[in-house]
């Protein structure tokens, strides 16, 4: 590896390019010299050269002392903000809501909540303006400790549903579980508009745009024009219905795996019926008014999917000239399509309808939080927000994970990351865009990797993974956005801040009222025991395993390693990894006893019919609810006793990721209906019951065999 510059690592700093990182076991590492002058590359710094660095270097030197203002100036509530002002300058505030305000001294006032701007003229006549975001000191947290359940929407199928999980499942699972078994929130996964499975795998984090939700998951029946459909229309829905109704059958019946495309060509032809039919005037009244906030977003997003389905989902593959959203082409191709961009537009709406309608059942049957939704930490390289957004991203780069104990190789995410000084030059904007359309129908906002608002691992494309660089995000600004969006939505914030994390980003994201994810499996003190319930986090989204982790009955098991070892996964031997996760067990099932939440009679595993937890399952839930964490989540499937992975990260096509209903242990799928009838939500749901007020059945009532004896 070729040695790094003096000039070269200074060049990188001035562009935010880590040139040396801590590994997640501690050692320092530095970044090679071609990952650096890659990644400099794709922010428009030509360093590939010793006298090309120094002229760059020269050119950012000088920008930065001739810049008036800071790209972003920040001000929380509650905390003095000022602005170094050069003698005989004058500064004023442009307020969001209109007007101006002159600032004396740089010290600038109380400001509302909003997004304004700061406008500069020097005594000589140089001006500068900057973004100027006033943001609320904290996001909005939990007034009260809560759980709820944690699920993949299309996993959760009813008889109703039309071959994976839909919007209409999840109103019908928010009011089952907010009312029967006091649930307060139900998490899911990123609901974004995806390419077609065929184009980009079945993965909800790989969206084509994280902007709007994909109409694959509209209950038809519920399109309020389903109920308007003359004699020949009927008759056409009741032939989709039945076409939809043998994938359902595929699924529930012949176990097949969900076919997310099959489902979408079914709804389609059903949504271009019901898009025919028309609205009365109230109706249109709501959609003109969604079409006028929406704008030019909308109608790009729309203008993509109709040209995608002209010329293929990739953009990057179409012809040259459609590959400029704001070119004369596009302009000429929005024209001709007009009826089907109209077509796309009014899909937005439809899913933006039963979005909120789905939050206000939960709301109504009483939950506390509601509906939280997951946005993913990027998109696809050639979908609908690369395209309309491509002055943003950075080319040929790829964004993921060092190696690390989790992934020995590291993790290549295939998404192309944000240029950080594009975010900056926009004002936040996009960032601020795209958390408006997530939270809207949000009780609350779960973000991917939220380590991300900080810095992001660039990987030149082609390069291994180990060869890239962290690359800094102005992160004040970013949770700046984060809080004054949430603020405006009424929304809590739930960061995903699991694997490599800097001192002090924690500590930062709490100061925010961004509340962690703590996984019980990696809450260890230093001798790597189990991490005495009362000193976990209190600001924190609790569980026992993720829709990245094996189910909790396939970790007692031990048959995630056998799957693991069928790919070739393991970092050492079967037996050894054995022999260290029979270890693992019997240390947390000591910590169970010794808290008296297991038996000591050796009662432990699975039911002797495999419908439901164990009380290994039901204590591990019971040990959350003596965390201090103020929400705990519960993996739906564990509630059934569920042994199949959603997600076997590091593969592809290698496991039938994000395909599976939910089943039991025996892989018989189960029905939402079949999982009000079962008694697993209900142990669960009373495991998770505050000390003293719980009405479960004695773990030691719970039929079970020794699945832990299996694992030895």
């Amino acid at each position: 590896m070729t040695p790094l510059s003096d000039d070269l690592r200074e060049l990188a700093r001035l562009h935010g390019v880590d040139t040396s990182y801590t590994a997640w076991d501690g050692t320092p590492l530095t970044v090679g010299s071609s990952a650096v002058v890659g990644v400099l590359a794709a922010l428009d710094v030509d360093a590939s050269s010793p006298e090309l660095v120094r002229l760059a270097l020269a050119q950012a030197r000088s920008a930065a002392a001739e810049r008036l203002l800071p790209p972003c100036v920040v001000a929380r509530a509650g905390r003095d903000t000022s602005v170094p002002v050069p003698p005989g300058a004058r500064l004023w505030i442009g307020l969001e809501a209109g007007g101006r305000l002159e600032v004396a001294g740089g010290v600038l006032p109380e400001l509302p909540l909003g997004y304004h701007s700061l406008e500069l003229t020097t005594a000589d006549g140089r001006s500068a303006r900057a973004a100027l975001i006033s943001a609320p000191a904290r996001v909005r947290t939990p007034a009260e400790k809560s759980w709820g359940y944690t699920v993949q929407l299309y996993s959760a199928l009813s008889r109703r549903s039309w071959g994976m999980g839909d919007l209409g499942d999840l109103a019908e699972l928010a009011q089952w579980s907010g009312r029967g078994l006091g649930a307060g929130f139900v998490l899911v996964n990123p609901l974004h508009t995806m390419l077609p499975a065929a184009s980009a795998g079945h993965s909800p984090y790989w969206p084509s745009s994280r902007r709007y939700s994909d109409p694959v998951h509209v209950r038809i029946e519920d399109v309020p024009e389903f109920g308007y459909l003359d004699a020949a229309g009927r008759r056409a829905a009741e032939g989709f219905a039945e076409r939809a109704g043998e994938l359902r059958a595929r699924v529930l019946d012949g176990n097949a795996l969900i076919d997310r495309d099959a489902v979408w060509e079914v709804k389609r032809q059903a949504l271009e019926l019901l898009f025919k039919v028309g609205r009365g005037p109230g109706r249109q009244a709501v959609y003109e008014e969604f079409l006028r906030r929406e704008g030019l977003r909308l109608d790009d997003f729309a203008t993509y999917r109709a040209l995608a389905g002209r010329h293929g989902a990739d953009w990057r593959e179409w012809p040259a000239e459609l590959r400029d959203p704001r070119g004369a082409a596009v302009a000429r191709a929005r024209g001709e399509l007009a009826e089907e961009v109209e077509f796309h537009r009014w899909l937005a709406w439809t899913v933006d309808q039963q979005l909120q309608s789905a939050q206000r059942a939960a709301k109504d049957a009483g939950m506390a939080v509601g509906v939280v939704h997951d946005l993913a930490v990027g998109v696809h390289p050639g979908g609908a927000d690369t395209w309309a957004l491509q002055e943003l991203f950075a080319p040929g780069m790829t964004v993921g994970a060092p190696p690390d104990a989790f992934t020995a190789q590291g993790q290549d995410w295939q998404q192309p990351p944000w240029r950080p000084d594009r975010l900056a030059q926009a004002g936040y904007e996009p960032f601020a865009d795209l958390l408006r359309g997530v939270l809207r129908h949000a009780g609350a906002l779960r973000m991917d990797h939220v380590l991300g608002l900080f810095r992001l691992w660039w990987v030149p494309r082609g390069r291994p993974l180990s060869e890239g660089a962290y690359v800094r995000y102005d992160h004040e600004a970013m949770l700046a956005v984060l809080a004054l969006e949430a603020h405006r939505a009424g929304a809590m914030v739930i960061g995903e801040d699991l694997g490599t994390v800097e001192d002090g980003v924690r500590e930062l994201l709490a100061d925010h009222g961004v509340l962690g994810t703590s996984v019980l499996w990696f809450e260890q003190d230093e001798a790597g025991r189990p991490l005495p319930a009362r000193q976990w986090r209190e600001g924190c989204l609790a569980t026992v395993t993720t829709h990245d982790l094996p189910s909790t009955a396939a970790r007692l098991d031990g048959l995630h390693l056998e799957l693991l070892d069928q790919h070739g996964m393991l970092n050492g031997p079967l037996e050894e990894e054995r022999a260290a996760a029979v270890a693992e067990i019997r240390t947390w099932q000591e910590e169970l006893r010794r808290t008296g939440l297991l038996a000591d009679d050796g009662a432990s595993a699975q039911d002797a019919a495999p419908s439901g937890p164990s009380a290994d399952t039901l204590a591990l839930h019971r040990y959350l609810a003596r965390t201090p964490a103020r929400l705990m989540g519960v993996w739906l499937p564990d509630a059934v006793g569920d042994v199949r992975s959603q997600n076997l990260p590091g593969t592809f096509d290698e496991h039938p990721n994000w395909q599976h209903v939910i089943a039991d242990g025996a892989g018989r799928p189960v029905t939402l209906e079949d999982l009000a009838e079962a008694p697993g939500p209900v142990l669960l749901a009373d495991a998770l019951t505050p000390t003293g007020t719980s009405t479960a059945r004695p773990l030691t009532d719970v039929a079970h065999n020794n699945c832990f004896e299996r694992l030895q």
